[in-house]
């Protein structure tokens, strides 16, 4: 800090290099709060980003996400890696903070250095994620983070956001919380790279799996050379990680060998330019008092403008 409400980017960076937990917890304090700093700490981050594999974790609420990545993040770290998670929660209607707090599920990594856990507020955002969580995995990243964990809410139908987040998106799926169709309505069965049954030790575990590889046999999916595996897991006990972990792997290596990862990370730096631009054109109307667009509305409404025009004359 160069003075209050000032913030020294340039040391805060190279302190979270460095590993420094506290100066990663500030920076992506930043993001959330979209700090007047937040364009320079883009700037000063982006030559050092690209090198984490991020891996996105996703299913309906209940199926065990936030064990599993508990699990996942014990495993990666059996293997020598540093991991960082971003835990995305529903927000507090009045706070706007993080509302149930999934660090609590992964206490087993609390006092290790080399695992950093967050939770952050969708703040209402749909799909799954928040609206800064882009911003914030570019921190980890940067950071010098091996794995990126990135946890969805739960909210069911509306979570396929974070395929267009990670490299690689498991979803997590469980007995007797719907069969097949239900998967196919969710929009999962296009998304994800990996599939696990946790909670595999229930009845139903293998018909659940059974299902789920003839529903994903009937879809035609984009990446030609990837089948998608079906991995049975029992995350509270660990059973099926390893071989989760294998899974992860093998298919971050088929990105890389495939092309698919470039191809990937192209797109998502395109969503992320564009998503930044319509905030920033949203930014400058409500400055400017949304006088001009009021009347644009007016316009339209008495039918003296059609509704595209109006949109032209608003960009103008």
């Amino acid at each position: 800090m160069t003075r209050r409400g000032a913030v020294a980017v340039p040391d805060l960076v190279a302190r979270a290099r460095d590993g420094e937990p506290a100066a990663v917890a500030r920076l992506i304090s930043l993001v959330e709060d979209a700090s007047p700093a937040l364009r320079e700490v883009m700037a000063a981050l982006s030559p050092h980003v690209g090198h984490a594999h991020v891996v996105g974790i996703t299913g309906a609420p209940g199926v065990g996400k936030s064990t599993s990545t508990n699990a996942l993040v014990a495993a990666l770290r059996r293997a020598g890696r540093r991991v960082g998670v971003l835990a995305v929660d529903p927000s507090s209607p009045f706070s706007g903070g993080a509302l149930l707090g999934d660090r609590v599920r992964m206490g087993d990594h609390a006092l290790d250095r080399d695992v950093f856990i967050r939770s952050m507020g969708s703040r209402g955002h749909l799909g799954g994620l928040a609206r800064s969580t882009p911003q914030a995995v570019r921190v980890l990243d940067a950071a010098g983070f091996d794995v990126v964990v990135v946890e969805t809410v739960g909210v069911g139908q509306s979570e396929v956001e974070v395929a267009g987040l990670a490299d690689t998106t498991l979803v997590l799926l469980a007995p007797g919380m719907g069969d097949g169709i239900q998967a196919a309505k969710a929009g999962i069965l296009e998304v994800g790279d990996l599939y696990a049954v946790n909670k595999a030790d229930r009845d139903g575990a293998d018909r659940t799996r059974r299902e789920l590889r003839s529903m994903l046999a009937m879809v035609e999916r984009r990446e030609q050379g990837w089948r998608p595996p079906v991995i049975a897991t029992v995350a509270s006990t660990g059973e099926g990680i390893d071989r989760l972990l294998e899974e992860v792997d093998r298919h971050a290596a088929w990105l890389r060998e495939s092309g698919e990862l470039a191809l990937r990370r192209t797109a998502r730096a395109r969503r992320e330019v564009e998503a930044i631009a319509l905030a920033t054109l949203q930014e400058r109307w409500h400055a400017s008092g949304g006088a001009g667009l009021d009347c644009l509305g007016e316009r339209v409404a008495a039918g003296e403008l059609d509704p595209f025009g109006a949109a032209d004359e608003l960009l103008s």
